[in-house]
Parts: structure tokens; sequence; C-alpha cells
């Protein structure tokens, strides 16, 4: 499994987390706080994200607007929910037990 396929799942995870912490953000706005945060260990591709973003906005986890910029562009602002928000506690509370029992494995195996 390459670096990219393992990262896919948590793709949506670290989207809330970023958006829960930051405020709105446009696509471009995460994809280089992901990979800021990750010291870019983490590669976020276009064709990941938006339609991760998409699938996202369908469930109800984000919301999105059309915004102009300060250099009278127009960008997509993405902002997490309520309900994204109460996602996002239950997947990272799964996301640190699963994390959690790896290392065990690693550990004493």
């Amino acid at each position: 499994m390459s670096r990219q396929e393992s990262f896919q799942g948590s793709l949506p995870l670290l989207v809330l987390k970023i958006l829960a912490r930051r405020g709105p953000l446009h696509g471009y706005g995460i994809t280089v706080r992901i990979e800021e945060i990750s010291e870019e260990v983490l590669r976020v591709e276009e064709g990941s994200l938006y339609p991760a973003l998409h699938r996202m906005e369908e469930a109800g986890w984000i919301k999105a607007k059309w915004v102009t910029t300060q250099n009278k562009r127009r960008a997509r602002v993405y902002e997490i929910t309520l309900q994204g928000r109460k996602h996002l506690e239950t997947e990272e509370r799964r996301w640190q037990a699963v994390n959690a029992a790896v290392a065990r494995v690693l550990k004493y195996a």
C-alpha cells in the first residue's frame, strides 16, 4: 500500500479537523494546511480533495459558499457544520483507538 493510498481514508477526518480549528477555508487553503502540518509527508491531490469535499457536503458535514477574494477572484469556501463536528468527535476517537491498537501490535509482535 502506498503512502497516498493509506492516507485516502483519513482525508475527511483531516479536512474536518482543519476546518474545526481554522474556520472557513477554500480547497487550496485546506491542502496547504494538511501539507504544512504534516511537514510535506501528506500530499493532497486535487483529484482526491474535491470529490471528498463534495461527499462531505452531501453528508452534511460541511457547507460551502462562493465568496470573492481580496484579489477579486471567486472561491468556494468550506465550513464545518454541527453535524460535521459530531462526526469529527466520533471519527477522531475511532482513529486514536485504531492507531493505539496498531502501535501495540508493532511494539509487541
